[in-house]
């Protein structure tokens, strides 16, 4: 089946690909996937790309070791949600990073503590943390939107004994 790009909306019975345009070069790159299934991702690192990965739920496994999860360059409209699809609270970290300190992260995440004692805010610096580590998750939601070629905004909720950490890479 070949591909076919529209500039209005179109409808689809199974899965559409958002793209963007050069508008010099005319080179297409893939934006977001809409209507996939969810992503599981393999317990080790993992480069994440805009074409596989974008637009899905990212199942992350309880893992043996820390892994890290590396974001594609931003793309303003790009999505990564990123899902713990653990069975119970992982021994190990997962650690989500763009592709260097110039691209950072705006926002933050709300930290839910399992000892029952803690709810609070974990924010970036908003100009140079492109590392955000979740330590020992119980369970996780964080989604990552692509604001521009630059940035990502970051928000969602970590439930763990150990509050996550943004830092530069």
């Amino acid at each position: 089946m070949a591909n076919t790009t529209f500039s209005g909306p179109v409808r689809s019975e199974t899965t559409l690909k958002t793209i963007s345009k050069d508008s010099t070069t005319g080179t297409i790159t893939e934006v977001t996937t809409i209507g996939d299934g969810p992503v599981s991702l393999s317990d080790g690192d993992v480069t994440l790309t805009n074409a596989t990965h974008s637009g899905r739920v990212l199942l992350v496994p309880d893992g043996t070791q820390d892994n890290t999860y590396t974001l594609p360059a931003p793309i303003a409209g790009s999505v990564f949600k990123f899902v713990y699809a653990g069975g119970a609270a992982d021994a190990t970290d997962a650690i989500i990073v763009t592709p260097g300190n110039t691209n950072y992260y705006i926002g933050g995440v709300t930290f839910l503590d399992t000892d029952g004692n803690a709810i609070s805010s974990v924010f970036s610096d908003g100009n140079s943390n492109s590392s955000i580590q979740l330590n020992v998750p119980a369970g996780f939601e964080v989604t990552i939107v692509g604001l521009n070629t630059t940035n990502y905004q970051i928000f969602g909720n970590v439930t763990s004994t150990t509050a996550p950490a943004f830092a530069d890479q």
